[in-house]
């Protein structure tokens, strides 16, 4: 089993919906040994959740916390079927790390094809690093042309620890997830375990994704939480893709 160095996709009380300090995040996150953590509060198309000025004013935040890297960003949301992201362009441009997931509150949808073809889109938007949950079931997807599509992009799917949480009612998440990983493992695509922390104990959690990971006797190679310096490399090569454009 592989030893959690990693984990960006977390929130905090910016979010509305979270219960811990971007302090309180930061200092659990080093407790816990991570040598890249990520803050990814929710875009304002979540009520109640942080505006735009936010994520404009993410440059007065140090990004070295000891040996801990910190990665500012959002998890932003796909919108439609056209895979339209919330928030500007210009904003994305002062985050260390972009995430979109589909959530019900604010997803509109169609058949599973539509869905399909709006996650696609997603995928393929260059400013998108990471795809959130893709198979918590609040959209009915074709998977392996997602997984196709993410090998072709170099984005990263997620797969969440959250969303198998049984509380949560997602009761498709883990034969979703398990179709998921034998895609990726199948087509060699890396993936990206995600604790969707809402609160400072939750960060780093995979404890339910690592049965689904033993079950299809996923790859460590193709898990990214245990590598930060690989990690890094492909988030700035992605980052001096936008520079260069």
């Amino acid at each position: 089993m592989i030893t959690p160095l990693v984990d960006v996709h977390t929130h905090t009380i910016a979010s509305g919906h979270a219960y811990n300090t971007l302090m309180e995040m930061i200092h659990a996150a080093m407790d816990k040994g991570l040598k890249i953590y990520g803050v990814t509060d929710h875009a304002p198309s979540i009520p109640d959740t942080c505006g735009a000025l936010y994520f404009h004013n993410m440059h007065n935040i140090p990004r070295q916390w000891g040996e801990m890297r910190l990665l500012m960003g959002s998890e932003l949301n796909i919108l439609d079927t056209q895979g339209t992201l919330d928030l500007e362009e210009r904003y994305y441009k002062r985050m260390d790390i972009r995430i979109a997931g589909i959530h019900s509150l604010c997803w509109r949808g169609g058949t599973t094809e539509e869905n399909t073809a709006g996650m696609i889109n997603a995928i393929r938007n260059p400013w998108t690093d990471i795809i959130s949950h893709p198979g918590d079931g609040t959209a009915d997807l074709l998977f392996e042309p997602i997984v196709l599509a993410a090998k072709e992009s170099g984005t990263l799917l997620e797969i969440n620890n959250s969303s198998l949480n049984p509380r949560r009612g997602k009761v498709v998440a883990q034969e979703n997830n398990l179709t998921l990983l034998r895609l990726c493992k199948r087509y060699e695509v890396p993936v990206i375990l995600g604790s969707d922390a809402h609160f400072f104990t939750d960060i780093a959690n995979y404890g339910r994704i690592y049965p689904l990971l033993t079950a299809c006797e996923f790859p460590d190679g193709l898990i990214m939480n245990d590598k930060p310096e690989q990690f890094l490399k492909w988030l700035n090569q992605r980052a001096e893709h936008f520079c260069a454009d």
